[in-house]
């Protein structure tokens, strides 16, 4: 099965799952399109940041600086958004991410230090950076160092008259019918140009690193460095061009905090971590940028479902996940694979358990979702991914 359909078919299993818990549970607000549109506007951080962490690891230099990066973007794009609106806050973000790409992109490439410790650097300098920086001009304006003044926002808007119809259809509360409507009129409400434009950048990512000779050369660098340098690629300068960019992308994931609906402006340790998820988001989609949509979908909901409807629905999220896995179950018996099939199962059952079991989760335990997500599914891919070959190397010119 090709690997678009094999992702149709499991995005197709989570609906089924989620719908089935919605009409099991008496909560509908699994599907509501509210539900959705908080998963759609918290994905998109996400979604970038794992954009730029493809973007540097596929040309061979691990970011995990990306936080970092996200945190000189919030910083930067509320600074110029509050000066000259929303469309100078997305440019001036992305500028500053790419101003994190760069320094890590001169300690790992030109002077060979070890990518994750210029990674840690990079995200203890941009926090430093940000507070310093909002103490300097945010103050005197917000009479606050930990709050910038508030941030004009780009303008949403609906299809129309698509957007009317489903809710009409969500509300008459028919099984499954209204689900589908609840999901699909949260995707094509209240959508802003930065949303818009995260999604075009994955189909671009993809053309541009996969269908074109400057993607094969950036890829070449992080697959075998030595052999393309034999080739005549310049392969600083396409690793340099990666970083950068992984950069930007990571910016613009900080401006997405800071110039969407809801959010006041810049805020102290506002990406909470949301660079870490994007790069767990690149590695469960194995590299690849349907993958990470996936990866930064997941998330995503899980932190608009804690976020908007508390413990209850949070809960019922284990007799979802027991559902996937009895379609895993299924699809390792179909494989003859018992001993996955059995360890599946065991997971299920255990989930199903704790379900049944208890009322709802600790509220200490809900807030960290997304995180605990994280962790689970990258267990769960750990067998299947493959990162490109050179990640991480030192890649010195003419050496060996």
């Amino acid at each position: 099965m090709p690997g678009w359909a094999s992702a149709a078919v499991w995005v197709a299993v989570a609906i089924i799952a989620v719908s089935t818990t919605s009409y099991l549970t008496g909560l509908p607000e699994l599907t509501a399109s509210g539900t959705v549109q908080s998963a759609v506007r918290l994905g998109i951080p996400i979604l970038l940041a794992a954009l730029g962490g493809l973007w540097a690891e596929r040309a061979g230099v691990i970011n995990i600086g990306l936080e970092g990066m996200m945190i000189l973007g919030t910083w930067g794009g509320a600074w110029a958004g509050y000066q000259w609106g929303p469309l100078a806050g997305l440019v001036a973000a992305a500028v500053f991410g790419a101003i994190g790409g760069l320094v890590h992109a001169l300690a790992t490439v030109t002077f060979g230090v070890n990518h994750i410790v210029s990674g840690v650097a990079i995200n203890l300098l941009g926090a430093g950076t940000a507070i310093y920086l909002a103490t300097l001009l945010f103050e005197p304006v917000s009479q606050n160092p930990r709050q910038s003044p508030p941030v004009p926002k780009f303008d949403t808007y609906s299809v129309q008259p698509l957007s009317g119809w489903l809710q009409e259809l969500e509300d008459m509360q028919r099984v499954g019918l209204s689900d589908l409507a609840g999901i699909l009129g949260g995707l094509v409400t209240g959508i802003s140009p930065l949303t818009m434009l995260a999604y075009l950048l994955v189909p671009v990512s993809y053309l541009v690193l996969w269908r074109s000779p400057f993607g094969l050369r950036l890829r070449s660098c992080g697959e075998n460095p030595k052999a393309a340098e034999s080739l005549g690629v310049n392969v600083y300068l396409y690793k340099y061009s990666a970083v950068i960019m992984s950069g930007a992308l990571a910016g613009l994931g900080g401006a997405a905090l800071i110039l969407s609906p809801g959010q006041p402006g810049y805020l102290e340790n506002q990406t909470n971590g949301r660079g870490y998820i994007g790069l767990a988001a690149m590695i469960f989609g194995n590299w690849r940028p349907g993958g990470l949509l996936g990866g930064a979908a997941l998330f995503g909901y899980s932190d608009g479902l804690q976020l908007r409807s508390g413990e209850t629905t949070v809960h019922a999220l284990l007799y979802t996940a027991a559902l996937v896995l009895l379609a895993v179950v299924a699809l390792q018996v179909w494989r003859r694979r018992w001993f996955s099939a059995g360890i599946a199962a065991s997971v299920a059952a255990a989930l199903y358990a704790v379900y049944w079991y208890t009322d709802e989760l600790p509220e200490q335990l809900t807030a960290y979702t997304p995180h605990l997500v994280t962790l689970v599914v990258l267990a769960a891919a750990a067998q299947r991914l493959r990162p490109p070959a050179a990640n991480g190397e030192q890649y010195r010119r003419g050496a060996g």
